[in-house]
């Protein structure tokens, strides 16, 4: 059963739902998606890299501005925000400990993206770090609604535990996705402040997956192995390069 967000501000639920994966992804295997197939399972574990620190980055960025707010509505689902992220990093670190036991460099990447973050949060103001947060959420709002309304692309994860975390996510990103965003417009926040952050973020986020992912292929022996490579690829082609995924990477820049 699939559930989408409400609409308006006054009817939308941002529940916090405590809920553990650790256990059950303790006898993970090491290429978990669909068939086994190498770039998906390298895919979802570099997602899966950045989410506890950019999590932690977005509820810094709302909380900043939380005591700014008057209106008791949004300010109630600041704090079901706050939670969902909160809990979204804590099972993302879980996945990241299995992964890193399984190989994948996603402690590198982890530490990569904490340092990367603090570096903009030093640089850049808190609105425009709330901006950031408002353009991404609209970013991972859209790949939320791919995997809650197609079934093959949720498929794809293969792993039936690596599937619930990721539809579980989904699914709290599409009930808090607007958020951050009616809290940058309650500060004051500039919309061309937040389309030309949400531009320039869209390619840097494509261009560091697409970077994570190569490095973390290139570090896996299985890569290397006749044949892996290639079929895995076309296999992403399909999908990604001249499918589903580009189709909604290029709405989520709309």
């Amino acid at each position: 059963m699939l559930f989408m967000p409400q609409n308006t501000q006054a009817q939308r639920k941002v529940p916090t739902r405590r809920i553990s994966f650790e256990e059950s992804l303790k006898d993970l295997p090491k290429h978990f998606s669909a068939d086994g197939d190498l770039i998906l399972s390298h895919v979802a574990a570099s997602l899966s890299s950045v989410f506890p620190d950019g999590e932690d980055f977005f509820v810094r960025s709302v909380r900043h501005f939380r005591d700014q707010i008057t209106d008791p509505e949004l300010k109630r689902q600041v704090g079901g925000f706050i939670g969902q992220e909160a809990m979204h990093g804590r099972e993302h670190r879980a996945f990241n400990d299995r992964l890193d036991q399984l190989g994948y460099p996603v402690k590198r990447f982890e530490r990569l993206t904490k340092k990367g973050l603090a570096i903009r949060e030093r640089l850049m103001s808190p609105k425009s770090n709330l901006a950031a947060t408002a353009a991404l959420e609209h970013f991972t709002a859209t790949l939320a609604e791919l995997v809650l309304s197609d079934q093959r692309t949720r498929d794809l994860f293969g792993n039936e535990e690596v599937k619930n975390l990721f539809l579980w996510h989904a699914l709290e990103e599409s009930e808090h996705k607007a958020v951050a965003f009616d809290v940058y417009k309650a500060v004051g926040g500039s919309e061309r402040t937040r389309v030309i952050t949400m531009s320039v973020l869209r390619y840097m986020f494509v261009l560091g997956m697409a970077a994570q992912v190569a490095i973390s292929l290139l570090l896996d022996r299985d890569t290397y192995r006749r044949g892996n490579l290639r079929r895995s690829w076309r296999n992403f082609t399909l999908f990604g390069v001249n499918g589903t995924l580009n189709d909604k990477l290029n709405t989520a820049a709309a």
